[in-house]
């Protein structure tokens, strides 16, 4: 194989990127990893390398990995609920990005409950397909405890979306379009249908912003909660945007977006409300978006 191009090597950034911030949940992370990577890049001999996108993606994971550990610590400290950074996608993306269920927030937060190991396993073989050999390079172990890994983590994954279905894309928007009407008028009773009796509401603020700190539990008081915060602390828009492939909110104040939403759907309503108030998760999107209208991909 010749020595690769500038070109060639952004060709595969998607690839690099999505495979970090698979794993790390963290659009500010995946990030640096893909930085480290071309570093890295930079002073190897790519001229041997047979296949490049696999090479990439096994830097990526290894630096991701590493990365992965040291944040397990941060996270048991983490004040209040975590959610993942939200990935914009679609036509508001800034750059391309790889898109599948696995950068979904519901998906990213169902791996978050697999170790570090498991994760790792999981998402280079069954997303990016690499081979065993890669994957145990990786994590420092042997073939068949890597393929164990990826098996476990698999059955686990599978479980997990079993008891929490997707619901269809025009399911997702139907309902999220009506949310936003019911939220902008304050209508407590159209929200109440909108959401499952057994709802949950998580917000992550992490200290740098007020949050509930516990899940609010139930359709009725969510709703309830949802029309005082509409009324005391009113948006300027709401937009309906494309977060990891799937139909999300956006509330913005103050020419900023303030918060994006995701939600799980649940027999036709809303089961799992996800709030992400953080500023610092947020920082990547003020500079991707603005106050300016566009037209949505719904």
């Amino acid at each position: 194989m010749e020595w690769p191009s500038g070109r060639e090597l952004a060709e595969h950034r998607p690839a690099v990127f999505g495979a970090a911030y698979r794993l790390l949940g963290s659009v500010a992370d995946a990030e640096d990893v893909v930085q480290d990577v071309w570093l890295r890049a930079a002073k190897a001999d790519l001229g041997a390398v047979e296949d490049l996108r696999a090479w990439l993606v096994t830097v990526a994971a290894r630096r991701s990995y590493d990365i992965l550990r040291s944040a397990r610590v941060q996270r048991e400290s983490y004040v209040g609920p975590w959610l993942p950074e939200p990935l914009l996608t679609g036509p508001d993306a800034a750059e391309p990005v790889l898109v599948d269920e696995s950068v979904g927030s519901a998906m990213l937060l169902i791996m978050e409950q697999l170790s570090p190991p498991e994760r790792v396993a999981f998402v280079l073989h069954d997303v990016f397909g690499l081979e065993f050999a890669r994957i145990a390079e990786v994590l420092g172990s042997a073939v068949p405890a890597a393929r164990k890994l990826a098996s476990r983590a698999r059955h686990r994954v599978a479980e997990a979306k079993d008891t929490a279905p997707e619901a269809p894309r025009a399911e997702r928007e139907r309902l999220l379009h009506a949310f936003r009407s019911a939220y902008e008028t304050g209508d407590l009773a159209a929200l109440v249908e909108l959401m499952h009796p057994d709802a949950i509401y998580l917000t992550d603020g992490g200290r740098k912003i007020a949050a509930a700190r516990v899940p609010i539990l139930g359709g009725q008081r969510i709703s309830e909660v949802m029309v005082r915060v509409g009324r005391r602390w009113p948006a300027r828009r709401i937009d309906i945007v494309e977060i990891g492939g799937e139909a999300a909110i956006a509330f913005r104040r103050e020419g900023r977006i303030h918060s994006v939403d995701t939600v799980s759907i649940s027999d036709g309503r809303i089961g799992n409300y996800r709030r992400l108030l953080n500023p610092e998760k947020l920082a990547h999107l003020q500079a991707v978006t603005s106050e300016q209208p566009r037209s949505s991909p719904w």
